[in-house]
């Protein structure tokens, strides 16, 4: 059957979180209806998912989830586990995991959850996916409504396979034109966030338009950071080669009728390499203007940028170099799979060659709880997606938010520096 145009689907005019609430619904809902839907996946992680245990079988008294084949688990946070009390927490996982029969079980060293979600299928476009973890807006990458809860919210979930959610209103983000060399939808992410605030979208849905020639590695960049500007989910139309072998719906496609709360347009071949600076993401400055900033760390990875596409890029800049004196690079890929990817062919060893330290695929130091955790008054910047006190480790330490691109002219230089001036 030839896919209907634009305005004439099942629930058009509609924006994509609209289509696909409606779908699971079964009938047409618009933007500030309250819903009832099941849901395709429910995610946790090792951090969180002792206490949704408790939740699942004390608040609920639900002995066991509802569908174990709906449920994802990984071990990624503190992986390998950094002390007695994590470890004994993970062997309660495993224990967990076991009991209840759930095969989407992924140990530590699988990687970023995010990351192996979206690598081994288990999210689809129209799909609606809920983490334990806020990052969960990530899986819009492939046009999922993805969207972190917290414990209660998931352990309903687990023992019901349904939700309650307010559909979003709907904040589109229109791309006019293409980067510039050195410059990533980290850049655009972060612009966002200067522009629009941590409340900029908060319960709505981003989508991002005009960017169908954007990778799939970016548009997870750009739905994962959804978050910082208080969004729901984050989406990109499932259209483009990033998305060739995840099946599409018929029935989910832009509309061209569809109601949005606010349009804001960008002109990407504008943008230029941008930085959040301390205490919060919606501080941002261009790189340039930060040149006198030196750094003790700089950290390449988590669920925003440790994908292959960001380990190339950041190789590209160090080809033949090494980092600065008195500066440690710390490279995590997201995932296991990608750890051997850049292994094959030759990334890591660039890498390696300039003088990064490789980590364990994970979230790494991100969280603050291993891996590269910081001291009073040392300076990092991170491709990580949060820079509030005390999130890498010591509340005196201060991170700075940048790209792979950045992060790469960073441990160079040994200061904040705009990959494009290099």
């Amino acid at each position: 059957m030839a896919a209907k145009p634009p305005g004439e689907g099942p629930f058009s005019p509609a924006t994509l979180s609209e289509q696909i609430l409606s779908h699971a619904a079964g009938q047409r809902v618009w933007a500030g209806n309250l819903v009832v839907v099941p849901v395709s996946r429910v995610m946790t992680h090792d951090s969180l998912t002792p206490e949704i245990i408790d939740a699942l079988r004390e608040s609920l008294g639900a002995q066991h989830v509802h569908n174990p084949d709906q449920v994802v688990v990984v071990i990624d946070h503190v992986a390998p586990a950094a002390s007695v009390p994590t470890a004994d927490a993970q062997v309660r996982v495993r224990q967990w995991v076991a009991e209840e029969g759930i095969r989407n079980f992924y140990e530590a060293g699988a990687g970023v959850c995010h990351q192996v979600m979206i690598e081994d299928h288990l999210v689809a476009p129209g799909d609606i996916v809920l983490g334990s973890d806020s990052h969960a807006n990530a899986y819009g990458a492939v046009c999922a409504f993805g969207t972190g809860m917290g414990t209660r919210d998931i352990a309903l979930a687990l023992a019901s396979g349904r939700t309650w959610l307010r559909v979003p209103e709907t904040l589109r983000v229109l791309g006019r034109g293409r980067f510039l060399p050195q410059v990533a939808a980290k850049d655009l992410s972060l612009y966002l966030c200067g522009r629009l605030g941590l409340d900029g979208a908060t319960y709505q849905a981003v989508e991002f338009h005009g960017l169908d020639w954007l990778t799939l590695d970016s548009r997870i960049t750009l739905c994962s950071m959804s978050t910082e500007l208080g969004a729901k989910a984050g989406l990109v139309p499932p259209v483009g080669q990033a998305v060739q072998g995840y099946p599409v719906p018929q029935w989910l496609r832009l509309d061209e009728g569809a109601s949005y709360a606010n349009t804001l347009e960008v002109d990407l071949g504008a943008l230029r390499p941008q930085v959040a600076v301390p205490p919060e993401v919606d501080y941002v400055r261009p790189a340039a203007e930060l040149g006198n900033v030196r750094v003790d760390q700089v950290f390449i990875g988590t669920c925003t940028n440790g994908r292959l596409e960001d380990l190339r890029a950041a190789a590209g800049i160090l080809q033949g170099r090494h980092i600065a004196a008195g500066v440690r690079l710390l490279v995590i890929p997201a995932s296991h799979r990608i750890l051997r990817q850049a292994v094959a062919e030759g990334t890591l060893g660039t890498l390696l060659d300039a003088g990064a330290t490789v980590g364990t695929p994970g979230c790494g130091p991100c969280v603050g709880r291993h891996l590269g955790v910081l001291g009073a008054g040392e300076v990092c910047l991170s491709t990580a997606n949060r820079n509030f006190r005390g999130r890498m480790g010591s509340p005196e330490a201060h991170v700075y938010l940048g790209s792979a691109e950045t992060a790469a002219a960073t441990a160079l230089t040994g200061c904040i520096t705009d990959p494009t001036e290099l």
